[in-house]
Parts: C-alpha cells; structure tokens; sequence
C-alpha cells in the first residue's frame, strides 16, 4: 500500500475491527485510506452522507484501495443522538433511491435482507425456560409480524453506535462503517437509536422530526423492532445464565417500554 501512495507519505492504523483503515500523512495533506471499503462508497458520498470520495484504486491482487477527505472533527457523544441532525440524516439515507437502486443491484453480494421472522424465531429459542414471563411480548410481535414483513424497504445502516457518526469542524454530520447495512424497514434503524440513546418521553418529538409529522403506522412499526431489540438482547443473556434478578430487571425494562410507546 505504501508503494502505490508513494515515499512521501506515511501510514498510521485508523482503528476499526478489519485492520484496513489507515490514516495517510504527506506534510500537510491528510487522506483516510481503506482496504475493500463497501462497494456503495462512490454513492454515499455522491449524498453527502459519508466524507467525500477523492479516488479508487484496484490492485493487482483484486483488493480495491479507496482514499476519502480526512475529517477534521469528532465522534458524537451518546447524548447528542437525540439531536436533529442525526434523525435528518437517518431520514436522508432512508429516502436515497440511489443508493437503494445501487443495493439491489448487487443481487445481495454486499449486503442482505433483514429477516424479521427468522429473528423473531431466534428470539423464542434464546428464551428457554423464561417463555412464560415475557409471553405477552411475543405475542405482540407474532401479531405484527405480518404488517412488519409488508412494510417498505429501505436502505438501513444497522450499526447506528453514536461511535459511527461524525461531526466535521463545520457542523457536518456524516455516518460512516457501512458494513453491516441491510435493506430492511426503516424502522428497525429508529428503533436502535430510540431505544439506546432517546428518553421515552422524547420518542415522538424526536419521530416529528424524522418524518415531519406524525405518523401512527410508522410509529407501530417501531415499537414492534424496539420490543424485538430488546427481547433479542434478552435472549442473549439468557443463553449466557442471566440469574433471576437480572431477567426481573429486564422484565421490568421492557414492561415500561411497552405500556410508554
């Protein structure tokens, strides 16, 4: 990689979990540098929805080498996600029919459809011997389960950690770390970011923004990804012996989630 950049710049690891993102150096000149970066990047950043794309290169051995503008800024804190800007910017990947176009003409090389039902069965299984306590919840997704499946897909980012969302010195958002999108209903996304980082009580304000106005349909559907999030992270610390006074206490967390949406 060295070698195509050139001698006069250096390399610095970037973090992330793939090993493959750099930080290139040349004097004043700063660039992001990754290996086999998603293979929409040309159009996420044609939207202005992740730093600008100023070069791709494919080297001999198949590997593709992307270099984007490196941002002068910072990761958003947890608490900042109940901001404007984050449900505009959620709103404005969610409506890009390019990007959606782009994704399914990859004939499902680079990403893959949410499974809503197939989650839903993973979730019984995980809740072995607890079924009982949080049957009422399980109905309520079996019941919607059909409605969910007939919602519009979209685009979904599917990794909405406030770590992933960048704030330039401009006060320009952008999201990066595209590898687990998905095309699914728009409202798992929401569903992630509400139940993680918004008060209930701000749910509505925060949907107002999203989508203008409000919208009942879109609001069921949401409540319906918040309870199979949470009963997903139930499930998972039930396969790893959750003692009794843990799953009370989620119990009592997903009994308030539901009674308040």
């Amino acid at each position: 990689m060295e070698q195509l950049l050139g001698d006069e710049w250096k390399l610095y690891p970037a973090g992330g979990s793939s090993g493959e993102a750099f930080l290139a150096v040349n004097h004043t000149q700063k660039l992001f540098v990754k290996r086999n970066s998603s293979p929409f990047l040309a159009v996420l950043s044609a939207e202005g929805i992740v730093p600008k794309l100023l070069w791709t290169k494919r080297l001999t051995n198949g590997d593709v080498l992307t270099a984007q503008q490196w941002i002068e800024g910072r990761r958003l804190r947890p608490d900042e996600m109940q901001c404007r800007n984050v449900a505009m910017l959620l709103k404005k990947i969610h409506a890009s029919a390019p990007l959606l176009a782009l994704l399914k003409r990859t004939d499902g090389n680079c990403f893959s459809y949410f499974n809503c039902e197939l989650e839903l069965e993973l979730v019984k299984s995980g809740l072995e011997y607890v079924y009982e306590s949080f049957e009422r919840y399980i109905l309520f997704l079996e019941e919607g389960l059909e409605k969910v499946k007939s919602a519009h897909q979209v685009v979904c980012h599917c990794d909405l950690s406030h770590h992933n969302f960048l704030l330039d010195e401009y006060d320009e958002l952008y999201l990066v770390d595209w590898d687990q999108t998905k095309i699914a209903d728009p409202a798992y996304d929401i569903a992630f970011i509400l139940l993680t980082y918004v008060p209930s009580d701000k749910w509505n304000e925060w949907l107002e923004v999203y989508n203008n106005s409000y919208d009942r349909e879109l609001i069921q559907r949401v409540k319906w990804y918040v309870i199979l999030i949470d009963l997903i992270v139930i499930s998972n610390k039930n396969k790893q012996g959750a003692n009794h006074h843990d799953l009370a206490y989620e119990l009592t967390k997903i009994n308030k989630i539901f009674i308040s949406i």
